[in-house]
């Protein structure tokens, strides 16, 4: 069974090696650093991790690359480890889990990996609804309406209607 590989599941693939690679190195060195220390040394199962994780994505490539390919699912696992190497400070880990994600939801990954597994269901697109057709509008009828007389101005108060000012009342002054 020769499947055409899509260029997004070789992405992947070269990502979850590098990734691996990277994972191994600084899982070694994280783990060197730490048994230098007292406290380094209880927080080296911690520092171990991201070496198996490095394993792990190095098998995981290989699998990919293989020539013809072998079944194998998407690895959503080993992307959310690499999201959480973040934790022992490796972000390009981080990056390469959040791209594999990505491309794992695309749709031509997606048929990929289910005509690879042997998986007899399609992968659909998603439906693209189509509005009802709206009915033809008219114009409204033009009403004329009444124009209503201008309403008399009130003539302009006198100078005897003025209200008379308030008086204001001096301020007081502190300290006095």
């Amino acid at each position: 069974m020769n499947i055409q590989k899509p260029t997004l599941v070789n992405a992947i693939a070269w990502m979850t090696l590098a990734s691996g690679i990277v994972n191994l190195f600084w899982g070694v060195i994280a783990s060197g650093t730490a048994l230098a220390t007292i406290v380094g040394i209880f927080c080296t199962p911690l520092t171990i991790l991201p070496t198996i994780l490095g394993v792990f994505e190095i098998i995981y490539a290989a699998k990919l690359f293989s020539n013809p390919a072998q079944p194998v699912q998407p690895s959503t696992n080993i992307a959310v480890f690499e999201i959480a190497c973040v934790v022992t400070g490796n972000v390009f880990s981080m990056a390469v889990g959040i791209l594999s994600l990505v491309f794992y939801n695309d749709l031509v990954v997606k048929e990929y990996f289910a005509r690879l597994n042997g998986a007899s269901i399609p992968v659909a697109p998603t439906p693209v609804t189509v509005p009802a057709s709206l009915p033809e509008l008219e114009p409204a009828p033009v009403l004329e309406e009444p124009v209503a007389a201008p309403e008399p101005e009130s003539p302009a108060p006198s100078a005897e209607e003025t209200p008379a000012k308030p008086k204001r009342t001096p301020r007081k002054m502190a300290g006095k």
